[in-house]
């Protein structure tokens, strides 16, 4: 069982810069997707980017690409998604989630993280 931990939220200032980092847990294979959602308030999750574990493949929502940048660490289990330029509209809570196989994007994830606030003033 796979087990996700968001950090690096916070409130920042419109054009400024946040990194956020998702620490997993348990067996991860090279299949494995990462990726990272957002929620607004009254609005849908979304999918904001996604990476594949083996490989440098990535997806990015339109509303993202050029300034979010997603990564990983494969020596320390992480995934970090690179802010720049943030937006108000940016603001949501950034969760972390993971799937056992399959395409970046569209597709179900398994596993998922609890979340962190980012917020963006304009």
């Amino acid at each position: 069982q796979m087990q996700l931990v968001e950090s690096g939220g916070g409130l920042v200032q419109a054009g400024g810069s946040l990194r956020l980092s998702c620490a997993a847990s348990g067996r991860i294979f090279g299949s494995y997707v990462m990726g990272w959602f957002r929620q607004a308030p009254g609005q849908d999750r979304e999918i904001v980017a996604a990476i594949r574990w083996n490989d440098d493949n990535t997806y990015y929502a339109d509303s993202v690409k050029g300034r979010f940048t997603i990564s990983r660490d494969n020596a320390k289990n992480t995934v970090y998604l690179q802010m720049n330029s943030l937006k108000p509209e940016d603001t949501a809570v950034y969760y972390c989630a993971a799937r056992r196989f399959g395409s970046l994007w569209p597709g179900q994830y398994d596993y998922w993280g609890q979340g962190t606030q980012v917020t963006v003033s304009s």
